[in-house]
């Protein structure tokens, strides 16, 4: 199984995209190229997209200032309406949605951010109305950050980890190894057989 080369090695998103990298490490790059660090795993991965196009998205260091609208419509603008997800929006979407309570979804956090992002000044109440609704493609929650979770419970559900006295450890170590390959970020049994040298110590 190939190993994960440096990201000073790497020449393409696209050779990036195919290696796992923590949350962490992404930002680590960022703040190595100059760029802003902070943020989710998805934002980060989208400076470092930028980066291989040849856009460099500083680190931001302009404060907008926030005018607060009084009387919000569905034409309103989230950076003009001091838009927040807390009671106050999530009453006001329960009424527009007839759902109460109202919950806003992964979708609709990683709108935000974008918004926010991009001082998207066009973006409004009923655009993310329609994140609500499943109807707008403007930003998508990246699952993929969900990864080693899913890798864990897997193992975990397989009967064949009960051959083993420390399972984290176990998967730990087959998910660094998966990680840092080429190969898709999910558990299979064949990963206990190709690995069994580096896990033979934890078998019962």
């Amino acid at each position: 199984m190939e190993s994960r080369p440096e990201f000073d090695k790497i020449t393409s998103f696209d050779e990036f995209t195919k290696y796992y990298w923590y949350r962490e490490e992404l930002s680590q790059i960022c703040k190595s190229l100059g760029l802003e660090y902070r943020g989710t795993k998805q934002e980060l991965n989208y400076i470092i997209e930028q980066y291989f196009k040849g856009n460099l998205i500083k680190k931001s260091s302009i404060k907008n200032e926030k005018k607060q609208v009084e009387n919000i419509t569905l034409d309103t603008p989230l950076l003009e309406c001091g838009f927040s997800f807390n009671a106050k929006f999530r009453e006001y979407f329960a009424v527009l949605t007839g759902i109460s309570p109202f919950k806003f979804t992964a979708d609709m956090a990683t709108v935000w951010r974008k918004v926010k992002r991009e001082n998207d000044l066009s973006f409004t109440i009923q655009d993310m109305l329609k994140v609500y609704y499943g109807k707008s493609d403007y930003a998508k929650y990246d699952n993929s950050v969900c990864q080693w979770n899913q890798f864990l419970k897997d193992f975990c559900a397989d009967e064949n980890s009960c051959n083993y006295s420390n399972k984290l450890k176990v998967a730990s170590i087959l998910w660094k190894e998966v990680r840092n390959s080429r190969n898709e970020k999910i558990y299979s049994k064949n990963l206990l057989t190709e690995y069994a040298d580096k896990i033979k110590e934890y078998c019962k």
